[in-house]
């Protein structure tokens, strides 16, 4: 980390495993892309179509053949953890946008407990599976809150997660790009703030088994920051977040014109990442706490390795290759 970053001490929250209770370079857009987000957008099918929210939350979902158990899950979580934030800011509008790239509508799930919460919400679909930035950007360009969460469907928000997150916004004007301390399912932390990647650390991270990877135990956790991240204090502009929860100012994230659409999975995150210092400031947030139950490319099959080589290729052309 370089001189820029600061820590200061937070309260730890509670173990991961307590916490929701189941309620039940900016983009420059070509014209070709241009064209091609214009033909999506004359094709999907809007829901509740949106309303203007000048100064409230938004946040996007999406989703392609969701595992119902999971996102019912996430929008429990999410629900409780809205139900929260309006104890102090009970006239905050509140909205999601389900972006649906395919399978949602053979997914059992009882989407309404949104409402019952006073969330509402969209459902984006008949566009076809366009990949998850794309997705999300069908969401950020209708968005007009305050904040926007980009969120993944296998992830559980902390009862305090939102309001925790608000407190830091206001009292750190300078933040533009939030991410949480996020844990697993046994307890532990996921360290998914990143430095910046060589192509043995990807190796060694995401395709060699456990017993290998502790050969390289120093240097995955250099690349993992293990030497600052912790459940005590906030770490100023990692290099790189994790997309699973990104919670930006949202005129932030305009302005960077959401993913880019290149990446059809795998790696958007990166380069958002990247992109978003050179217009706001990032922190880690560790009083913000998220379980997310997701896995990695080389434990999803042979499709997913290479969709996962693919955009490391347009992530490296871009921004320039380490090998080791």
């Amino acid at each position: 980390m370089n001189d820029r970053n600061q820590a200061q001490s937070l309260p730890s929250s509670a173990n991961f495993r307590t916490l929701a209770t189941p309620l039940r370079a900016p983009i420059i857009f070509t014209k070709k892309t241009s064209q091609l987000r214009d033909t999506l957008l004359l094709n999907m099918n809007v829901t509740n179509p949106p309303h203007p929210v000048a100064d409230g939350l938004s946040v996007s979902i999406v989703v392609y053949r969701p595992d119902a158990e999971l996102l019912a899950r996430t929008l429990d979580s999410l629900a409780l953890a809205c139900d929260q934030l309006r104890q102090t800011r009970p006239e905050l509008p509140l909205s999601l946008c389900i972006v649906d790239n395919g399978g949602l509508a053979q997914t059992p799930l009882d989407i309404d407990v949104l409402a019952r919460h006073g969330i509402r919400y969209d459902v984006i679909s008949g566009h076809g599976n366009v990949g998850y930035g794309r997705g999300h950007n069908l969401a950020i360009e209708q968005a007009s809150s305050c904040f926007h969460l980009v969120l993944n469907p296998d992830i559980d928000l902390g009862r305090t997660a939102l309001s925790a997150a608000f407190e830091f916004f206001e009292s750190q004007p300078a933040a533009g790009l939030l991410t949480p301390c996020i844990g697993d399912e046994s307890g532990g932390i996921q360290y998914l703030c990143r430095r910046y990647p060589t192509l043995l650390d990807l190796f060694v991270r995401g395709f060699l088994p456990g017993g290998a990877q502790r050969l390289f135990r120093r240097r995955l956790a250099r690349y993992e920051m293990r030497d600052v991240i912790n459940e005590r204090d906030v770490v100023w502009d990692p290099p790189i977040v994790s997309g699973c929860f990104m919670l930006f100012r949202t005129d932030r994230l305009k302005q960077l014109g959401g993913f880019d659409p290149r990446y059809f999975l795998y790696f958007e995150d990166y380069d958002l990442s990247l992109r978003t210092h050179e217009v706001t400031r990032v922190a880690y947030v560790p009083s913000v706490r998220v379980l997310h139950h997701g896995g990695g490319a080389s434990r999803k099959g042979s499709a997913h390795i290479k969709m996962f080589g693919a955009s490391a290729l347009k992530f490296f052309n871009r921004f320039g290759w380490k090998w080791v």
